[in-house]
């Protein structure tokens, strides 16, 4: 009978925490070329995600969304309006609330990131298939963390 090699459980190389540090920061930087036409960095790219499919949106209604701080999110938002993608005007139908809008350029820079994630498809080689897969595990390990921060 033979036995196991014994597996360090504090080896670098065996840690999800750092598997998942070194994908995200390595995905980030794969869509940099590719959102460079849009004018666009990532953070950004994510809240326009957002306001393309929920806009109108209120800073707090964006935060949860992205799951970011309300004031990390200002600046950011303040940034993607500088560029002219989206303005931030009191609510219509409550004047306390400033809320974010898509402008014309943010409507049709859709467009053009639509090619967005075919072209991440490419360069990480990857099938729908297979994204969705790992897609669906991350969204596991997401709600596993967040329910225990609970």
């Amino acid at each position: 009978m033979s036995e196991k090699p014994l597996v360090d459980p504090l080896a670098l190389e065996n840690q999800v925490c750092f598997a998942l540090s070194l994908a995200s920061r390595s995905v980030i930087a794969a869509y940099k070329p590719v959102l460079e036409p849009l004018g666009l960095t990532h953070p950004q790219y994510l809240v326009m995600l957002t306001l393309w499919e929920h806009e109108p949106l209120s800073i707090k209604e964006l935060s949860v969304l992205l799951h970011l701080d309300p004031g990390t999110l200002s600046p950011l938002v303040k940034r993607i309006e500088a560029l002219g993608f989206v303005v931030r005007r009191r609510s219509a139908t409550d004047e306390r609330l400033l809320e974010i809008a898509l402008t014309q350029k943010g409507h049709d820079a859709r467009q053009l990131a639509l090619s967005v994630p075919k072209e991440m498809m490419r360069r990480l080689d990857m099938g729908v298939e297979e994204l969705a897969s790992l897609h669906a595990s991350m969204k596991k390990v997401i709600g596993a963390a967040l329910h225990i921060q609970d």
